[in-house]
């Protein structure tokens, strides 16, 4: 790898560290086809050498394109969470002032599935919960109980959910609360929310613990509408590559956000940024496509 100016390269290592910054120059080391002596078997490595033409300077400019599109990412992630939020509270809220603790409120099926460590899923989300209640220096908190007692009715307990404890009680709310808030986003369908939720979850745990965006394979594939509800989402169809590629999760933050704020410029911002897609030196095509661009995407998005 070709080091233009030492100074700063040591710089940046001691600033951001090696392993950081080498998941930007993974992408430009070799492959070599090996051969196990004893099986035969043949395997496709990454080798320790690289491409002709890296710089490290590429891998600096691929790590500040993404740190700057984690931000980008977290704006909608924050404005998502906040809405969900009060969609959830108002929902349960009319019928049950405590209805997050209480599995009458819930659906059966879904909250009384079995989770070996916990017993159920609700009494697994209760655990979470109550961690979260008791690491909470809220002064409402404090506030309510003294003035009220040990137990946050479901408006005020939402304020103290991450999205992963948002999207689990989500998917533990009956069917028809599901199809409710699912509608006003615009899904027909609650099960493709419902998985939408945890896949902007696993987004906003890689956005927090400031992990690689651009080119990473997404654990927590989301499912896209059928093909009796047509939208953007029908690029997607048929193509396992990119459904396993964030780009498919910024398109969904893109759809939920133009939900939640109808004159917001948040995916014209995300788009500006994409175009700032740094020029590489390495011999080797890397690109948006890495993030799985369909080839038509700024037609409509």
């Amino acid at each position: 790898m070709i080091v233009g100016d030492r100074a700063a390269a040591l710089a940046y290592l001691e600033r951001v560290g090696y392993y950081r910054l080498s998941a930007y120059w993974y992408p430009f080391r070799r492959w070599e086809l090996r051969q196990d002596a004893s099986s035969g078997a043949i395997s496709h490595i990454r080798t320790d050498t690289f491409l002709p033409d890296t710089h490290f300077r590429d891998a600096v400019a691929l790590y500040l394109f993404d740190k700057q599109l984690r931000l980008i990412t977290v704006d909608a992630l924050e404005r998502i969470e906040v809405a969900l939020r009060v969609d959830i509270a108002y929902l349960l809220g009319k019928r049950n002032t405590f209805a997050h603790l209480d599995t009458s409120a819930l659906h059966p099926t879904f909250a009384l599935r079995p989770e070996r460590a916990h017993g159920t899923a609700h009494a697994a989300w209760l655990d979470r919960y109550a961690k979260l209640v008791g690491q909470s220096k809220e002064d409402f908190v404090k506030h309510y109980h003294q003035t009220h007692g040990p137990d946050l009715p479901i408006w005020v307990a939402v304020e103290l959910l991450d999205f992963g404890a948002l999207s689990k009680l989500f998917a533990m709310m009956k069917v028809s609360d599901q199809q409710a808030i699912a509608q006003k986003y615009g899904i027909a369908e609650w099960q493709v929310f419902q998985s939408w939720l945890r896949s902007l979850s696993y987004l906003r745990n890689l956005c927090a613990h400031h992990s690689r965006l651009w080119n990473r394979n997404v654990v927590a594939r989301p499912k896209l509408p059928s093909a009796s509800h047509p939208g953007w989402w029908q690029v997607f169809a048929g193509t396992p590559d990119l459904q396993t590629k964030p780009f498919l999760l910024l398109a969904i933050c893109r759809h939920v956000v133009q939900r939640v704020c109808p004159n917001t410029q948040w995916h014209a911002r995300l788009k500006d940024h994409l175009a700032t897609f740094p020029t590489l030196r390495a011999n080797t095509k890397r690109g948006l496509d890495d993030m799985g661009t369909p080839g038509d995407w700024r037609a409509w998005w």
